[in-house]
């Protein structure tokens, strides 16, 4: 039996995929494939990747004609084997995970679901949307379906502003501040309701990163010096580490109980060595040799207008360490060496997009 009660799906199904194009799950992805998981994957998606409809039309077919592939459940289609997705096979479901029809019918014969998909904008009325009523129903259709493992993606910063050194999981209440924090925390109480297994990341860095490391390059030209001697403690994560701790928990021969896990590297990461660590691969300009306490900084970044607020400053600027050995021992999944052995590998992407260059 599954934990609500129904009849548990077969262990050789699919895993159903939200968010299978995006940063983390375009990894979550590669890491589900890979030869020793070999697993299969069900990944619904808005549009279906350009390389999937070119190898099985010939060529790709100009969006909105009729020669457009339309894919639905049963339609199998094989992904083109590349870096991140080296074997086993995705089914693509073209629909919109706002859509009910979209996600009636996707769970059935599902060994696991791996809900990645959110929306991170500032459109109140789509983080609604996204972030709680699909989830609501994504995860209904799982507990209808009798799936056995259910693993829903939320975030750290559910647990507000901060300061936050060092705490265990809802140690402290959760006070979320914006749209986007507020939905997701709704959405994890349906993933919950389903027997979830609920990850809440801190920071998460490498190629794709399109959030932590460019906000830090318009911050440290905002406030040119040392943020409060650098000494503020973040937990971090490498994209690539995430990726296989998700595929662990959705096909690991460990089941993770349900419930809610911080996931970062074990040890935080200051963030002056994480400048320094960027800089050093010319992501970001050189470290100032002055440094100045928060009020000044603050002053600072209040004076000089960005697109970075005040509030994300302090997600980078103060504590922000949530403890995560449990996740790790959970899934006895290795958490890597650290985010920042991990930036020589993303250095290139980051030059590139963030924009200093070699």
């Amino acid at each position: 039996m599954s934990l609500n009660g129904s009849t548990a799906r077969s262990e050789e199904g699919p895993v159903v995929l939200t968010g299978a194009t995006g940063f983390i799950g375009s990894r979550a992805l590669g890491a589900l494939t890979d030869a020793g998981r070999g697993a299969g994957v069900r990944a619904l998606v808005r549009t279906v990747p350009g390389d999937v409809q070119k190898d099985r039309s010939g060529g790709v077919p100009k969006s909105g004609s009729d020669d457009m592939l339309r894919a639905r459940p049963g339609d199998m289609l094989r992904a083109r084997p590349g870096d991140d997705v080296k074997a086993g096979s995705v089914e693509w479901v073209r629909g919109d995970l706002t859509d009910p029809d979209a996600v009636r019918g996707l769970c059935e014969g599902a060994r696991a679901v791996v809900h990645l998909a959110s929306y991170i904008g500032g459109d109140e009325r789509l983080c609604q949307a996204v972030n709680v009523d699909a989830t609501r129903a994504l995860m209904a259709e799982a507990r209808r379906a009798g799936v056995r493992r259910v693993m829903h993606l939320s975030t750290a910063a559910v647990y507000g502003a901060g300061p936050h050194r060092g705490i265990t999981v809802d140690e402290i209440p959760a006070e979320p501040v914006s749209a986007v924090s507020r939905t997701r925390l709704a959405g994890e109480a349906y993933a919950r309701e389903a027997g979830a297994v609920v990850l809440r990341p801190g920071l998460v860095l490498g190629a794709g990163d399109r959030w932590t490391v460019p906000g830090l390059r318009e911050l440290v030209e905002r406030v040119p010096a040392g943020w409060d001697g650098g000494r503020a403690l973040l937990s971090m994560v490498d994209v690539g580490d995430l990726a296989r701790l998700i595929a662990a928990v959705a096909t690991g021969p460990r089941q993770v109980p349900p419930g809610v896990y911080h996931v970062g590297h074990p040890d935080p990461v200051r963030v002056g060595d994480l400048l320094a660590v960027l800089a050093r691969l010319g992501v970001l300009p050189p470290r100032p040799d002055a440094d100045w306490p928060w009020s000044t900084c603050l002053e600072r970044l209040r004076s000089t207008p960005g697109r970075v607020s005040e509030r994300q400053f302090a997600l980078v600027g103060r504590d922000h360490w949530y403890r995560a050995d449990e996740i790790w021992e959970l899934t006895a999944e290795p958490p890597g060496p650290g985010p920042l052995s991990r930036l020589a590998d993303a250095a290139q992407w980051y030059r590139e997009k963030v924009g200093r260059g070699a």
